[in-house]
């Protein structure tokens, strides 16, 4: 790398693993670096131009030659996606049944960025061009990065129907959450969500990271896993299953 984490103004998690906590929604976005000109990003940005940021940003750390070559996208949201077209050339990944989501509702997706303070043509641009997966992931995925191997898990649903987590092996082992986990804020439960099944999905989640890894929260500060236990169980007696 050119510059250091710090000085692109991310955060480092891991070695060759960093994260950026995105302006006014607190968006997490995370970079994952391997080998031979590869990396992987983690969630696009609410606009094209955070992507278009994004994008200089993830430049100028891998440095020349390099750039993001994979996008994984958490769920379905628009300050997660929104940004993804700024990306040409990345093979996209998210969980199954995603991409219908993002081809079938659109204007849900655009009316939603609008609700929360995306300017409405900023937010028509970008659904216009949006990009739907690739590749979805039904169980789990081995994303091979060139001397780094990667997990792309659907451990949802809970928080949207189609939640996916990263693992990233090493140490220590990061685990990217999407929207199952949030520090800043209450976990927000939308018309997508499926509240009784989220409990299980943080389950899911605990089983693949285990009790010493690093949890990025789609909102907020790395937390542990005893955080995310204490989530999971304040959900459960927020949303019993009848």
């Amino acid at each position: 790398m050119d510059v250091s984490w710090e000085e692109a103004g991310w955060e480092r998690l891991a070695p060759g693993v960093g994260r950026r906590r995105m302006p006014v929604w607190d968006a997490t976005v995370g970079l994952v670096v391997g080998d031979g000109g590869r990396a992987l990003l983690i969630d696009t940005g609410a606009t094209l131009r955070e992507g278009a940021e994004l994008r200089a940003q993830a430049q100028r750390l891998l440095g020349p030659g390099r750039r993001v070559t994979h996008i994984a996208l958490t769920h379905p949201h628009f300050d997660h996606v929104l940004g993804a077209a700024a990306f040409s050339g990345t093979e996209v990944f998210g969980a199954v049944g995603i991409d219908d989501v993002l081809r079938r509702d659109r204007e849900a997706l655009r009316d939603d960025a609008v609700r929360h303070g995306v300017e409405r043509g900023t937010a028509a641009e970008a659904v216009d061009v949006l990009v739907a997966p690739h590749h979805t992931v039904c169980g789990e995925w081995t994303l091979d990065l060139g001397g780094r191997q990667v997990l792309l898990a659907n451990v949802g649903p809970g928080h949207s129907g189609h939640d996916l987590a990263v693992l990233v092996p090493g140490s220590p082992e990061v685990v990217f959450c999407g929207d199952l986990v949030e520090e800043s804020g209450t976990p927000q439960a939308g018309p997508d969500a499926l509240p009784s099944r989220w409990p299980a999905a943080l389950d899911r989640l605990l089983a693949l990271g285990g009790e010493n890894a690093v949890y990025v929260p789609g909102h907020g500060a790395v937390v542990d896993a005893a955080y995310v236990r204490a989530q999971r169980d304040a959900l459960a007696e927020r949303f019993p299953v009848s």
